[in-house]
């Protein structure tokens, strides 16, 4: 089970301990995401994430990489819509020399403005490279539209136009006010002496302010919509979603085993429906997203262009067979051992733990026992399934998205599926 050790500047460190390894992973986690921002500020959390790796007072970008280097370190960070992370893999006795040098990014940076124009161009052509990649661009298309007058609907990188406006002075300033004490957790698994950890941090992180600023999310009311993109590709890519649950909600672990049978493993009914049994895609999943105060659900493919109609139809065909019938025992029985399976898996590799203990840390101010969590998995029922359904089964409600070679209207095709 993992420990919460409050420190006394009012951070949290989770730490769970496995000696049976030889490794650690550390993780820095911070409340600060695109749902924080404003059209003044759009990308810039991300933007702060490349900026801790260009310098800081002690180190060049060069050093920053070459010190991880020497203790045989990965090293990275991630930006994502509700949380920031800094992370550091490596072995047990090197861990303290992996945090020290991810403390200095994250207290030390400078944030340097010529450091700052040629990222912002980094950023950019990364921006591009999500156009340029169907899969990805259209991911980000449907969680616009999805989340449409919520916070989540703004994209992680910000557009080039948002970008141009944030200068020093103002990230300096976003990120004093988001880099606070009791916006902070530490994560840290694997093999690893505590104190040693809580030593490190207990000073350092009281340079920061106590408080985030009040935050007032809100939230309009949900209505479906469209987006098809045109560009000269091969294939439609088909991106399909609804309104779905939070990471707290009770139906969590129902939605994780329903996903599981739909469309989350090859076994699942859209793969084995679309795929192996009609031949009309090569790649088609479902996939829950999960936030602190919301979520959703979707449903991708990957088609020819004459196969959309064709694919549309059997997708409303699972969904509306899914939404009346529910599942049987012996489908519900393979998804709850593939979740206890890839749960436990996650449990013995400390990187995995690490990123789940921060993030449930975060976001729900939460951590669970290995057993809570498998009891929670084995009390779902073919009722609870049934129910989870009927919030995702009706596709009428769903949200569309394309990136496709030819024109189409995406609508249209949903509303004559209900006919074929």
């Amino acid at each position: 089970m993992a420990e919460e050790i409050r420190l006394d500047c009012g951070v949290s460190i989770i730490i769970e301990k496995n000696t049976m390894v030889r490794s650690a992973a550390l993780g820095i986690w911070v409340a600060s995401g695109s749902v924080y921002e404003d059209d003044s500020t759009h990308g810039v959390s991300h933007f702060i994430e490349h900026m801790m790796f260009k310098g800081t007072e002690n180190r060049t970008a060069r050093q920053i990489a070459e010190d991880m280097d020497k203790i045989g370190a990965t090293f990275n960070a991630m930006t994502g819509k509700e949380l920031t992370c800094y992370y550091v893999k490596t072995l047990t006795s090197n861990i303290y020399r992996g945090a020290e040098i991810l403390l200095d990014m994250v207290l030390g940076s400078k944030f340097d403005q010529t450091e700052m124009d040629k990222e912002r161009q980094v950023i950019i052509e990364e921006i591009k490279m999500v156009k340029d990649t169907p899969d990805d661009e259209i991911y980000d298309t449907i969680s616009e539209l999805v989340n449409k007058g919520n916070p989540l609907e703004r994209s992680i990188l910000g557009t080039p136009e948002s970008l141009a406006g944030i200068d020093h002075d103002r990230m300096h300033e976003y990120y004093r006010k988001r880099y606070a004490r009791d916006g902070i957790v530490i994560a840290v698994a694997g093999n690893f002496d505590e104190q040693k950890i809580v030593d490190l941090f207990e000073e350092k992180l009281a340079s920061l302010n106590e408080k985030l600023p009040e935050y007032e999310r809100t939230v309009k009311p949900y209505e479906a919509s469209y987006d098809v993109k045109v560009k000269d590709i091969e294939q439609t890519h088909i991106c399909l979603a609804v309104p779905g649950i939070s990471f707290s909600d009770d139906l969590y672990h129902t939605f994780v085993l329903m996903n599981s049978i739909l469309g989350g493993s090859m076994s699942s009914r859209l793969f084995q429906n679309i795929r192996e049994q009609k031949g009309l895609a090569y790649n088609v999943s479902s996939q829950n997203s999960f936030n602190s105060f919301t979520g959703f659900f979707n449903i991708y493919a990957g088609v020819a262009h004459e196969n959309v109609a064709k694919t549309i139809k059997e997708i409303r065909y699972e969904l509306e067979k899914l939404a009346e019938h529910g599942v049987t025992e012996e489908e519900l029985a393979i998804a709850k051992e593939q979740a206890k399976t890839s749960y436990i898996f996650s449990l013995e590799n400390p990187a995995a733990l690490m990123f789940s203990l921060g993030r449930n840390k975060l976001l729900m101010n939460k951590l669970f026992s290995v057993d809570e969590s498998l009891e929670k998995f084995s009390a779902v029922t073919t009722q609870d399934i049934l129910k989870a359904a009927g919030m995702i089964g009706n596709l009428d409600i769903y949200c569309g998205a394309a990136v496709t070679g030819q024109e189409l209207d995406l609508k249209e095709i949903i509303d004559e599926s209900k006919n074929q």
